[in-house]
This record gives structure tokens, C-alpha cells and sequence, in this order.
């Protein structure tokens, strides 16, 4: 019961983690306008400012994770990003926004490879599917709460409030998590290896040993590969309000809210379907949960570019958004469930942590990024739908992520076994 306790607390702090990092693309048609803002300029903001510290400082909260008080750490990191949250509310321009997305990046760093850590040691390896997708419902209904919040209180309390409210509630939730008491650590118990302390030689030690890994795994790189062509696509969809207002019609309120619904159920069925159904494929099949989602991909990427050109409030148009929220619900348990399973139990938040890294800063900042200067540029080309353009781009690109998958499913059991004998 308490192993539940816990991963029903992550989850909640994961959800408001999704939710603060969320509110800037669920707000831009307020922000945009209000700031007086480029596409460049907004996509920069939903990426380099926050992912550059996100992603570095993740790497080293990883280690830390893997040495010190895990629930103190949280707690650090939720106080730390809710206070910029709240900073974020009263920003002036780029440069007052960039900011505190720099400190709202390294506060947030820390809960994932932590949480991963905790849940690794709190539940047996055949139920890491579920923990993890459990966990990771905090991705899509976060998105989902982020849109609603947007939608049902953006024009009454305006978007700045609204980030003070998150604020606010993130200092109470970071308090809460010292109530928490840390867990045995699987490796220690089994006298897998000494305990270590936070040193230059025990950083450098962990930080070889996950090269070592990487460079023994197939299926480990393949599945990091397949989520940063997938995040890719996901980095270009903090455009997605402004085409749906923009170029479909829709008031910005009203889809918000229709949006954000969506998101919170399909993003929930994603999330438990793909845990649990993860978990039985790596169970009843040769292959590991990387082929799971290749078959996934495979079935749902036609409609992920199709919608984006039939009518609007069409039956096949809003099939392929709850298509992508289920799909994204689906990615994170089976993918964080590999990656740990692929690595020595010494190692896991750090694994964690270089996939996040590699997932953020390289997918997510060439999606949005990249997608804001092409957004750009077909505009001053006087292209009649630019977003709609910059996004099926970008969908087309993440095709990459299928034979990633299929590869690392075919390779999954033959490392794990190999897993073994190389840290011997």
C-alpha cells in the first residue's frame, strides 16, 4: 500500500510538473499577442530557456538521485520551480519570460530520474510497466489541465494570475513531499555493491558505467533514438492552439477547453492501456516493449497526418487529436520501463536523466524551435496555411521512430541477457 501511496503522489507532483511547463503553450493565443511575440520567438521560449537546464541539470540530479535523500531532493526541486513558475506570471516581455523558464528548467530536472529511482525500488520489475505508466499519466492530463486551465480561466482571471495560482499550489505540494520517507535501494539490499557517496570518482564511475551500457546495448540506443525523432514531432505541437485558432477557426477559449478534455481522458486511457498492455507484450512475446510501441506507430501515424486536412469539427479530425494524446499516454511507461531494465540498478535515475536529456534538448528544442523559424518563413513567403505545413513536416520526420522501435524490440531480450555477463 505504501509503494501506491507513493506513485499516487509522483503522479500528482508529475501532473503539476506538466502542467507549469505546459501553461506557456496552452496560453499562447494570450501570450502571443500580449507579448507582441515572433513564432521564433515563442518556440524559443517553449524550449531553449527551459530545456538547455533542464536537460544538463537533469544529468547530474540523476547522479545525485542515485546517491543522496530522494524525497528532499523533490521537494528542493518543486519549491525551486513552482516560485519561478509564479515569477513567470509577471514577465513584460522575451527576456523577463526567458528567465525564469532557465530555474523552472533545473527545479523540474529533478523530479523524473528521482521519482524513476523511487518507483524502481518500490514495486518488482514485471509490474515497471504500470508503475511507470501510472506515472506518466501526469504527461498527457497535465497537457489536458494545462489546456483547461487556459480555457475556462484565461479571459476571467487572465494568464498571468493563473501562473501565480500554480505557483502557489506547487510550494504547498513541495512542502508536503517531506513527509515521505526514502526506500531501500534494491542493489544496496541485495549487496549488489557498496553504498556510495557524492564524490568526483563516484560521479565518474556512474557516468562510465552508463557508456558502458550504452555502448553494449543496441536496443537501448534504438529506443533513445525512437524518442527523440518522436519528440521531434511532439516539440512542434506547442504551435498546435495557434493553428486550431489561427488557421481552423476555432474561438481560443472554446478549443481549449475541448482540447483539454480530450486530453485528460485519451492521455489516461493511453497511459493505463499502454502500461498494462506493454507489460503483457513483454511477458507473452519474444520481444520487449519497444515492439509494442512500433506497432503503435505504425497504425496511427496515416491519421496523424491526414486530419490536419480534412474539415474542421469533422468526425476524422477530432479522431486524430484524441489519437495523439493517446499515443503520447501510451510512450512514456513502456520507453522509461526499457530504458531502466537495459542498465545495471546502480544507474537508473542517471539513464534516466541522459534520456531526458536527449529527448528535450535535442527533440523537443528542434521541434519547436526549428518549427517556429519555418512558421516563420512561410509566412513572410505568404504560404496560406503555415502551421498546418510546419506540422505535417514534422509528423513525416518522426516516421523515423518505427524502425527505431522495431529494432530495439528485436534486439531487447538478447541485451538484457548480455546485460548481465558485461558488468560482471
Amino acid at each position: 500500500m505504501n509503494a501506491y501511496r507513493l506513485l499516487f503522489f509522483l503522479t500528482l507532483l508529475n501532473l503539476l510538473n506538466f502542467v507549469d511547463r505546459q501553461l506557456i503553450a496552452s496560453f499562447s493565443n494570450f501570450i502571443v499577442p500580449d507579448l507582441g511575440l515572433t513564432n521564433a520567438q515563442f518556440g524559443f521560449l517553449t524550449t531553449l530557456p527551459f530545456i538547455v537546464f533542464y536537460s544538463i541539470a537533469g544529468l547530474f540530479m540523476g547522479v545525485l538521485a542515485d546517491m543522496v535523500n530522494r524525497p528532499r531532493l523533490i521537494a528542493f526541486g518543486v519549491v525551486l520551480w513552482s516560485v519561478f513558475t509564479a515569477l513567470t506570471g509577471a514577465a513584460k516581455g522575451f527576456v523577463t519570460m526567458a528567465l525564469p523558464r532557465m530555474f523552472i528548467g533545473v527545479g523540474e530536472s529533478i523530479l523524473t530520474p528521482t521519482s524513476m529511482s523511487l518507483l524502481s525500488d518500490s514495486f518488482p520489475a514485471k509490474k515497471m510497466g504500470f508503475a511507470a505508466g501510472f506515472y506518466y499519466m501526469g504527461v498527457p492530463i497535465g497537457v489536458g489541465v494545462s489546456l483547461l486551465i487556459a480555457g475556462y480561466l484565461g479571459e476571467s482571471l487572465g494568464w498571468r494570475k493563473c501562473f501565480y495560482l500554480l505557483g502557489g499550489l506547487g510550494l504547498v505540494l513541495g512542502l508536503c513531499t517531506l513527509l515521505f520517507k526514502d526506500r531501500p535501494r534494491k542493489h544496496l539490499q541485495n549487496n549488489e555493491v557498496k553504498p556510495q557517496t557524492l564524490s568526483k570518482e563516484s560521479t565518474a564511475e556512474i557516468i562510465k558505467t552508463l557508456f558502458k551500457a550504452l555502448s553494449a546495448s543496441s536496443a537501448l540506443r534504438f529506443t533513445i533514438l525512437a524518442g527523440v525523432f518522436y519528440h521531434i514531432a511532439l516539440g512542434a505541437s506547442v504551435f498546435e492552439q495557434l493553428w486550431l485558432v489561427e488557421e481552423r477557426g476555432f474561438d481560443r477559449s472554446n478549443i481549449a477547453q475541448i482540447v483539454g478534455w480530450i486530453g485528460v481522458f485519451a492521455g489516461l486511457a493511453g497511459n493505463l492501456i499502454g502500461g498494462i498492455l506493454s507489460d503483457w507484450w513483454q511477458e507473452n512475446t519474444d520481444q520487449g516493449r519497444p515492439m509494442f510501441l512500433f506497432w503503435l506507430a505504425l497504425l496511427t501515424l496515416p491519421i496523424s497526418v491526414y486530419y490536419r486536412f480534412v474539415e474542421p469539427g469533422s468526425v476524422i479530425f477530432w479522431i486524430g487529436i484524441i489519437i495523439g494524446y493517446f499515443q503520447l499516454g501510451c510512450f512514456f511507461g513502456p520507453t522509461f520501463s526499457t530504458v531502466q531494465e537495459l542498465v545495471p540498478e546502480n544507474i537508473k535515475a542517471t539513464v534516466v536523466s541522459f534520456y531526458i536529456l536527449t529527448l528535450n534538448l535535442i527533440g523537443l528544442t528542434i521541434g519547436s524551435f526549428v518549427g517556429g523559424i519555418l512558421a516563420d518563413n512561410l509566412m513572410s513567403a505568404n504560404y496560406q496555411e503555415p502551421y498546418t505545413l510546419m506540422l505535417v513536416v514534422f509528423s513525416i520526420i518522426s516516421i523515423v521512430t518505427i524502425p527505431c522501435y522495431f529494432l530495439a524490440g528485436k534486439r531487447y531480450k538478447k541485451d538484457k541477457i548480455l546485460l548481465d555477463k558485461a558488468f560482471e
